[in-house]
């Protein structure tokens, strides 16, 4: 199937051919849908606390966490196009006609474009959009007084104004503020200014960006932390990192034959978010916090996010003592009834374990050797949020092709909706994945887990693009929340929903959470 020379081309990537022949399988087999078991519910899988047990976990966290490596993990190489897409149609057509005029106030809605262009002046960017077109002799409210709105939306979108299209959502101004807007990698500094910092006062923050984008966010850094570093009285350690060309997926046509570049070279595309367990496994830290880049809020609201950051921190670091202390009682293999009674309990009860072998038939033996595998596992605490009509994953308990069940977060697509038993278990799910994630990455040893070792390989996505006029297949590894950490021991609490405000479309930033 492979040249001599498509063989070069793989090997350049770090990639093997048998990972190539295993990703054209999945084609062919394509991925099996997750099997839900019940939705992760307030009565079955989903922990609340009450306001006292928050306050008393977080006020834990802040007395335990200055003796712990923290570090915040923020996924931020996506570009920020799909927040403008309804711009780019609608600069494409309109050509300052009443006709053009009277078409645009058909949709007067919170995501239409007429929302953005009335509300023009409530942009954490405005100043900024102002400011470059009067340099180039353009005024903005001569231009909306004429209703001759493209040359606004081509100063948001294009290289001679914001260059918006182009740029990934991390350098976007999302806040205003008196003393001049922020970005989004501004504001989680801050947050991690917040909940990340050691006892020298020192906040890790680590970022994913997109190689062509590095220089850019690396600029945007240091010309910003200097100033939170002295608000805070901290010293930034700020890192970056890049989805590797290793994890990069081949493409192949609708016949499943690798897809091929005009000049006969394979076509290889990123793997997805998924492919960042490899950026995650390379960082060195005893709690990594994980959260996405649009996922912030302005100073004002950020008390409730700071409250149950701190508060799933410090169930985790509770779960992972109590959790360690076990190991080291387990590896001695001694141990009587009822301290692995004990045991069994504490795993099923606090870290939501399924056992899918009767424990009683064993004998003690074998008993510790299974308690030990089930609790030697990375713990991820997830906050999840109320769901309220919001597209994406959610919490459910799931089984898997050996027949483990397991805490999961699924996506849509990763669900046979066609079945009416899945679809009617969907249909009960009460709870949102806002990708809020609090993980502990180290075993009873304080050694570092092999994080690649707990990946369900199943679980990857295939979904149908285009190139060059010409139809293909592309696959997306194991989502780094869903079939990344499959094998995680996972615990989900539920968090208040203003904790989630994502940043999907630029409509969102007129939303009553991400204005002044």
């Amino acid at each position: 199937m492979f040249t001599e020379k498509d063989l070069q081309q793989i090997q350049s990537k770090g990639i093997n051919v048998k990972t190539i022949n295993k990703q054209i399988n999945n084609f062919i087999k394509d991925f099996p849908h997750i099997k839900l078991i019940a939705p992760a519910t307030n009565q079955d899988g989903l922990k609340v606390f009450s306001e006292e047990e928050v306050k008393k976990l977080a006020a834990f966290y802040d007395k335990e966490s200055i003796k712990k490596d923290t570090i915040k993990f923020v996924p931020a190489s996506g570009a920020a196009t799909r927040m403008f897409k309804h711009l780019f149609e609608f600069v494409a057509k309109y050509k300052n006609t009443e006709d053009d005029y009277q078409e645009l106030l058909k949709d007067m809605s919170f995501n239409s474009v007429f929302n953005v262009i009335s509300r023009i002046k409530d942009f954490a960017f405005y100043d900024e959009l102002k400011s470059k077109m009067k340099n180039d002799g353009i005024d903005i409210d001569g231009c909306l007084n004429e209703k001759n709105f493209t040359p606004i939306i081509d100063y948001i979108l294009s290289e001679k104004g914001l260059n918006y299209s182009k740029s990934p959502k991390g350098l976007i101004k999302f806040h205003y503020y008196d003393d001049g807007s922020r970005m989004s990698i501004e504001e989680h500094l801050i947050e991690g200014a917040n909940y990340c910092k050691d006892e020298n006062n020192h906040v890790k923050v680590h970022f994913t960006v997109s190689p062509e984008h590095l220089k850019d966010f690396k600029e945007e850094i240091d010309k910003t932390k200097g100033k939170y570093e002295k608000k805070f009285g901290i010293i930034y350690d700020i890192s970056f990192s890049v989805q590797k060309s290793s994890t990069d997926t081949i493409a192949v046509d609708l016949e499943n034959k690798p897809f091929r570049e005009t000049d006969g070279s394979l076509l290889f595309r990123p793997g997805g978010h998924g492919a960042l367990i490899e950026n995650l496994n390379d960082l060195e830290a005893d709690i990594i916090f994980v959260k996405n880049i649009d996922n912030i809020v302005p100073d004002r609201l950020r008390d409730t996010t700071y409250l149950y950051k701190k508060a799933l921190a410090g169930y985790l670091l509770k779960l992972q003592e109590k959790t360690n202390n076990y190991l080291k009682l387990l590896k001695r293999n001694n141990l009587g009834d009822d301290k692995l009674y004990e045991i069994e309990l504490f795993a099923k009860d606090s870290l939501e374990i399924v056992f899918n072998t009767y424990l009683s038939t064993l004998n003690n033996t074998e008993k510790s050797e299974l308690l030990f595998k089930k609790l030697n596992r990375p713990i991820r605490i997830c906050g999840m949020v109320k769901n309220e009509g919001e597209p994406g994953g959610g919490p459910f308990w799931t089984k898997n092709s050996k027949g483990v069940t397991s805490l999961q977060i699924v996506e849509s697509s990763q669900m046979d909706l066609n079945d009416p038993e899945q679809k009617e278990i969907v249909s009960n799910a009460t709870h949102f994945n806002p990708v809020d994630l609090i993980c502990s990455v180290r075993d009873f040893k304080g050694r570092k887990f092999d994080l690649k070792k707990f990946v369900d390989q199943n679980t990857g996505f295939i979904s149908i693009k285009s190139k060059d006029g010409k139809s293909l297949k592309a696959q997306e590894l194991p989502g780094l929340w869903n079939g990344a950490m499959a094998d995680w021991i996972t615990i989900f609490v539920e968090c208040p929903i203003i904790t989630f405000n994502p940043v999907k479309t630029v409509n969102d930033l007129l939303r009553e959470q991400h204005q002044a």
